[in-house]
């Protein structure tokens, strides 16, 4: 990067981040730490929910995603505002009514302790693991800029991610959201400007899509159905993602604390759901537009020369062994090739007939071969390293086309991505480890105002932010080798999902189940679910990871449906029902 680009990258992040903190000025107590007095209006809350679900992993990965294999990612957000409903419906009133902390301390009011206990522990493992997925993304811009080694720049990125975490809170995260998610969507739509920009004179918006289409990547509706009927294992298409995305978005945004922490900082009821509602309808659209820059990038490169490997420093790796000649004999007729492309491209674009479509797709077939043949040599001249480039191939056009000073901005919205995302995951393990575990095991029942008067459990939540800072930082060490991020760490997540919202579904709907039936339902469940998704790996079954979330759920009802049908118990009711009969009887 040029000078210019490093000044904007520093001024981005220190504005962000002085901004912030300025920000997060608030009462020194858990509520103001975890939830910000619960304060904020609904538009926050929207910014603060979206924030957490666009890390650097969505800008970083998903246009590489589409690159590669299309927009159909895009009908995994297809359940999404269905699930919107049902949570603002269902959820947020409870949870804001009982005013809990965390949504699992609604699990002991409604069964007992101990599936309170276990149900955190589920979210605690899924979202530590993913958090640590979420600070290697941009680590791999540094390392990929700089040419430093990704053990250490794990480091540096999370030590970073740790500070600011640390020192601000909810406040912090929800009101740098705000600023980071504009400075986001403006960055995107002029790296998607100079996309279409730098295509041939006499080639447009249009026809770059008519380029991207022929090739099969604007695939935006699929239905998984093929001569053999329904094919289980696809991972993306319109059945999966309404039905596997309902469930997985519902266990996410209704019970995974990183998502419910975001709104329970609203002032009430109706800035939760409008924040959520809205959440619903920006989502897809959005999700799109990230999903169709890849695709404009991939005609972009149908045009224009570009690398048979995306990822530089591997490659440079590669070129200092006996591989070399071999590796730079298929770079020479990747470029040959591509030479003709640019050719089979206008004429597409010129005449559009059978014809020109049938030699620009067979071209384009011979070079996809020639990037396989490629990247199988590399792994045999670095065997340790990552051959799947998915996640360099924005970033990639990004450091090599973009006008000086763009290229630090658009870096910069990857980071600021990063620490929106990561330091809600982080707030919210603190949360739950503080709340669920610190405070309550230690005999102390939930007491609102005995929290917000404590001010040491607000200097110990900061030493858990610490902690699971750390433990991130380790999982990003390990998390080399994971190919296409995006999809990563939604498949970790879709392991917990499923029977984490079968537990709250149960707790929410099936009122005569106890706690002990329903335990022994999420521990059989959890191991059914991953024996499910290790049964898939090795070739046994046909199962894309969407349907885990909906396997997981429905399997936690029906086991605790039995467990209780053997041994009923006796029903516990909430203290929020027997609060409402008390009011019933007084207004008599």
């Amino acid at each position: 990067m040029s000078k210019i680009d490093w000044i904007v990258l520093c001024a981005t992040l220190l504005l962000i981040l002085t901004y912030g903190l300025y920000k997060s000025r608030t009462s020194k107590n858990l509520e103001g730490y975890f939830l910000s007095n619960r304060s904020m209006p609904w538009y926050l809350v929207l910014l603060s929910i979206m924030g957490t679900q666009a890390s650097a992993i969505t800008f970083l990965s998903a246009p590489g995603q589409a690159f590669t294999d299309g927009m159909r990612f895009v009908q995994y957000y297809f359940g999404l505002p269905l699930a919107m409903i049902v949570i603002s419906v269902s959820f947020v009133p409870l949870f804001n009514k009982l005013k809990v902390f965390t949504a699992y301390e609604f699990l002991e009011q409604r069964f007992d302790l101990k599936t309170r206990i276990l149900t955190s522990t589920l979210f605690l493992l899924s979202r530590g693991l993913s958090t640590g997925i979420s600070i290697y993304a941009p680590s791999l811009i540094l390392s990929s800029l700089m040419g430093w080694d990704i053990f250490w720049t794990n480091i540096f990125m999370g030590g970073l991610l740790i500070i600011y975490t640390v020192s601000g809170g909810a406040r912090a995260v929800a009101y740098t959201q705000q600023l980071q998610l504009l400075i986001i969507f403006g960055g995107m739509f002029i790296a998607g400007y100079y996309v279409v920009h730098y295509l041939p004179e006499g080639v447009g918006f249009s026809d770059a899509l008519r380029v991207s289409g022929a090739s099969g990547k604007l695939n935006i509706i699929t239905t998984g159905v093929s001569e053999k009927g329904f094919d289980w294992k696809d991972r993306y298409n319109i059945i999966s993602g309404v039905i596997g995305g309902f469930f997985l978005a519902l266990s996410y945004f209704g019970t995974d604390q990183s998502q419910v922490g975001r709104y329970l900082t609203a002032k009430d009821n109706t800035q939760s759901r409008l924040g959520l509602l809205m959440n619903g309808l920006v989502k897809v659209p959005m999700q799109f537009f990230i999903l169709l820059l890849g695709t404009l990038l991939f005609s972009y490169y149908q045009f224009n020369p570009g690398p048979v490997f995306f990822n530089q420093s591997v490659a440079d790796k590669a070129m200092k062994t006996s591989y070399a000649p071999q590796l730079k004999q298929l770079d020479s007729s990747y470029q040959i090739l591509q030479v003709q492309q640019k050719k089979n491209s206008l004429a597409f674009v010129d005449k559009q007939d059978d014809a020109t479509r049938a030699v620009f797709q067979n071209t384009r077939q011979t070079m996809d071969s020639l990037q396989k043949e490629y990247k199988t040599v590399l792994k045999k001249a670095v065997p340790a390293s990552d051959t799947n480039d998915t996640n360099y191939i924005f970033l990639r056009f990004v450091v090599d086309h973009l006008p000086a000073g763009l290229v630090g901005l658009l870096i910069a919205i990857i980071f600021l991505a990063a620490w929106g995302s990561i330091a809600a995951a982080l707030n919210s393990q603190a949360a739950c480890t503080v709340v669920d575990f610190h405070i309550r095991l230690r005999g102390k029942q939930h007491d609102v105002n005995q929290l917000e008067a404590s001010a040491k459990e607000y200097r110990v939540s900061k030493y858990y932010t610490l902690a699971w800072g750390i433990f991130s930082i380790i999982t990003a060490e390990l998390a080399t080798g994971m190919g296409s991020l995006i999809e990563a760490v939604n498949v970790l997540g879709s392991l917990f999902y499923g029977v984490i919202l079968g537990i709250f579904l149960v707790a929410l709907y099936f009122k005569k189940i106890g706690g002990t039936a329903i335990f022994r339902a999420a521990i059989l469940g959890e191991i059914f679910v991953v024996a499910c998704f290790l049964l898939d790996k090795w070739g046994y079954i046909g199962l894309g990871f969407l349907w885990l979330n909906a396997v997981g759920a429905l399997v936690v009802v029906a086991l605790a449906h039995l467990f209780d049908w053997i041994k009923p118990e006796e029903k516990k009711v909430l203290p929020i029902a027997a609060e409402t009969r008390a009011e019933a009887d007084n207004n008599q």
